[in-house]
């Protein structure tokens, strides 16, 4: 039976994490989306550069041609070179630790460097989490282990951030691997389970710095206390593994502090401290707001994820009583179960924790979806013969209708920017949520809750398949800088400079991704004296005669699909003045 899981387990997670995102899957369907995915590829990349050229300086690899020390020498310089300092635009970036850009400039230098490379480090960390989740379960709680796994990989919240050039999915991965370590650790005694929080904590740690190990801890120290088991915290102090995350971690952040003095003060005061404590970074959001993206990153499981979790808090609190009046409550069906108790607080922490933050980003709280995915996987395991409640059936199947319905109508939304749709779409979408809808239901219904990890993966693919296969080149026009890039080099191929006015952050750094360089704005930097292109949105053209009084200039192309306007502005004649001088 395991081969077979195996196979459908690794066919359905890479459909899920890669479909419409490499070139020959579908495609590579949707270019660099928000400010951070081109800021992160553009960083690798410049790594990347500065390291070849390091490599190249001393003609040496990373691994050393022998054992002689001008090899040993020469291929440390090639190792460091470009790998310490994170740089943008040639200067250095310090606010996250160096993971992804290491990982997605090993991507670059095997497949070359590209958009969909720049996403491998996430798709590539999502794989191994699902499979790990698989193993762990497997190993540890068998019956719900594939459906933990297939859940995982089928919510909302992981195939999005798993498409992702950022670091989120590098911190949750092995965040929640090595968590998985600690646990297995805690029920079988075993010092080598241990390995995995210790080595997985660390790579957390160089993907987004201290919150790593701080969140750990933490949900380590109420499970303890909870359980009033205090030994675990000094029986968890395993010196090869402290040895070992500090040899992991302790070389670049000494290495990084050395070569920037001022980075202490940037990433942890600012980037850690002052992010939580402020609203510096204008990330500001209510109180309540991972609650509604814990919703929409759970779907289609939203439902049955959150009675999961109900149930499992009831059965901790139950695990409570049995461990303070043991006679009273003898025979419990769960008493001794700690793994229920576990998860609840692994899934609430960061969440009650990041709702205290001044800035709320929905990254945050990813490291809570995978134990909230296995909760859900081990309620319905336990339910297996008396099978899914008819309301919770008839909800599971509503929420999976909802996520066709709404993602069916996404595209004409991106198109024509309205709220209501065509009476046509509105039908279309209302048409396939119900038999989508309906569909889940009577395959449930017909062969039982063992069936309903394969029944909701089918309007989970569907709307893959939509978006992506059928509708990638609408969501590249309307969120990514890629095509406008594309136009530009194919109307202006001479002109190598562009400048920017007033336009969002996301076309800033995706214009200079796809370019492969900086661009000027006219409102800090000046206007160009030589000959330049301009984007600027369509709202603000009125502003160019101040901007360029005496210059030639003249309409290339209105990118109308993001309200952008692109302009051919001439060379400043040889003695004229800049405006305002």
């Amino acid at each position: 039976m395991a081969p077979r899981e195996l196979i459908l387990l690794t066919l359905v997670s890479g459909f899920l994490l890669l479909y419409g995102l490499v070139p020959a899957f579908g495609g590579d369907q949707l270019g660099l989306v928000g400010a951070d995915e081109p800021r992160y590829a553009q960083i690798a990349r410049e790594m990347l550069a500065a390291h070849s050229e390091a490599c190249h300086a001393v003609n040496a690899k990373i691994f050393p041609r022998s054992l002689r020390i001008e090899d040993l020498k020469a291929s440390y310089r090639c190792l460091s070179g470009g790998t310490v300092t994170p740089i943008l635009y040639g200067k250095p970036w310090l606010e996250k630790p160096a993971l992804y850009y290491w990982r997605a400039m090993g991507f670059f230098k095997e497949f070359g460097v590209s958009d969909w490379a720049a996403r491998l480090p996430s798709s590539s960390g999502a794989f191994v989490l699902i499979a790990l989740i698989y193993l762990h379960m497997r190993r540890f709680r068998p019956g719900g282990h594939l459906d933990a796994a297939l859940i995982t990989a089928s919510c909302v919240g992981i195939v999005s951030f798993a498409r992702g050039a950022s670091t989120d999915m590098q911190l949750a991965a092995p965040f929640c691997i090595g968590m998985l370590g600690w646990y297995a650790w805690y029920e079988t005694g075993k010092k080598f389970w241990l390995f995995d929080l210790y080595f997985f904590g660390a790579a957390a740690t160089l993907a987004k710095g201290p919150v790593a190990p701080f969140l750990a801890l933490s949900i380590i120290v109420l499970f303890a206390g909870l359980r009033r088991e205090w030994s675990l915290l000094r029986r968890t102090i395993w010196l090869p593994g402290v040895a070992l995350y500090l040899a992991m971690v302790l070389p670049w952040f000494i290495a990084v502090q050395h070569h920037n003095p001022t980075f202490f003060r940037v990433f942890f005061k600012e980037h850690n401290l002052e992010r939580f404590a402020t609203n510096r970074y204008q990330h500001h959001q209510p109180f309540w707001y991972y609650v509604a993206v814990l919703v929409i990153a759970l779907m289609p499981w939203t439902v049955i994820a959150l009675r999961a979790l109900l149930d499992s808090i009831e059965v901790s609190i139950a695990e409570w009583k049995v461990r303070h009046n043991p006679t009273r409550y003898l025979g419990h069906t769960r008493a001794g179960d700690a793994f229920p108790e576990f998860l609840v607080l692994w899934a609430l922490f960061p969440i009650v924790f990041f709702s205290f933050s001044g800035s709320k980003l929905p990254g945050y709280i990813l490291p809570s979806i995978p134990p909230l995915t296995i909760l859900a996987a081990d309620y319905m395991n336990r339910i297996r013969r008396q099978g899914l409640p008819r309301w919770l059936l008839w909800s599971h199947a509503a929420m999976c209708a909802l996520l066709v319905f709404v993602l069916t109508l996404a595209p004409q939304h991106m198109k024509y920017e309205t709220l209501v749709p065509s009476a046509t779409w509105l039908a279309v979408a209302a048409a396939a949520a119900v038999f989508f809808g309906a569909l889940v239901f009577w395959i449930v219904r017909r062969w039982g809750i063992s069936q309903i990890a394969n029944a909701t993966l089918l309007p989970v693919l569907a709307v893959l398949v939509f978006l992506l296969g059928f509708h990638g080149k609408d969501l590249d026009l309307n969120y990514s800088a890629r095509p406008l890039a594309e136009e530009m080099a194919k109307q202006a191929p001479d002109v190598k400079v562009v400048a920017v006015e007033s336009v969002r952050r996301d076309i800033d750094y995706g214009l200079a991704f796809y370019r492969n360089e900086p661009m000027v704005h006219y409102d800090s930097d000046g206007v160009p004296a030589g000959e330049h292109l301009l984007v600027i949105r369509a709202s603000d053209t009125a502003d160019l005669d101040r901007y360029l009084a005496g210059r030639v200039y003249k309409p290339l192309f209105l990118y109308d699909s993001q309200g952008l306007e692109v302009y051919r502005v001439a060379a400043r004649p040889e003695g004229a003045l800049q405006p305002g001088l």
